[in-house]
């Protein structure tokens, strides 16, 4: 009852700061953090799928080492991505699931089992969120449900960014037509 206690809670503060803060990198490293100090991971990040690379670049993260970060590029083609088209994946054992694109890398950062859960904006998968456990975990129900939340959230967030971010220059080339001495 404790967690689901604390995942609430989590759910309730991003929530929050959400309608307050209109950063998104701010809100992204928010979640990341809370993602890991509720389900007191190793650490957490937040990929993004570059369209024209087809890869998983890294927005936010939290309790992994740069070297594990830049240990090469993660492409969606292979490693975990793959399947997020199915929905969450949890990884008991890194050292012992093919779907691990890096598993000398994640053993060596002492990761030892992996959720991670896809990012979506409408029916398409942008992202993912995943959770990096020292110990081999049995991830629970409520763990996967908790973070798929987030993960909706940070969907939502990113299509809000995407939509504003296109209202503003439209705003600015209507602004400047107004203002042209030639009409």
């Amino acid at each position: 009852m404790r967690n689901l206690r604390l995942n609430y809670d989590t759910l309730v503060k991003i929530s929050r700061f959400l309608l307050k803060s209109k950063d998104p990198e701010k809100i992204i490293k928010m979640m990341v953090e809370s993602i890991q100090s509720t389900l007191e991971s190793k650490g957490c990040g937040l990929f993004l799928i570059n369209p024209q690379t087809k890869q998983l670049e890294i927005a936010s993260s939290v309790g992994l080492s740069q070297d594990y970060l830049k240990k090469g590029p993660v492409s969606t083609l292979r490693s975990i991505a793959d399947s997020l088209k199915e929905g969450p994946v949890a990884i008991y054992d890194v050292s012992d699931d093919p779907r691990i694109q890096y598993p000398e890398e994640a053993i060596k950062e002492g990761i030892a089992s992996i959720l991670s859960v896809p990012i979506m904006m409408g029916d398409q998968v942008i992202g993912a969120v995943r959770v990096y456990m020292a110990e081999k975990c049995e991830w629970t129900l409520d763990d996967v449900n908790f973070v798929q939340a987030l993960a909706q959230i940070a969907g939502i967030l990113i299509e809000m960014t995407r939509l504003y971010q296109g209202q503003k220059e439209y705003i600015e080339i209507l602004s400047t037509l107004i203002e042209s001495p030639d009409l």
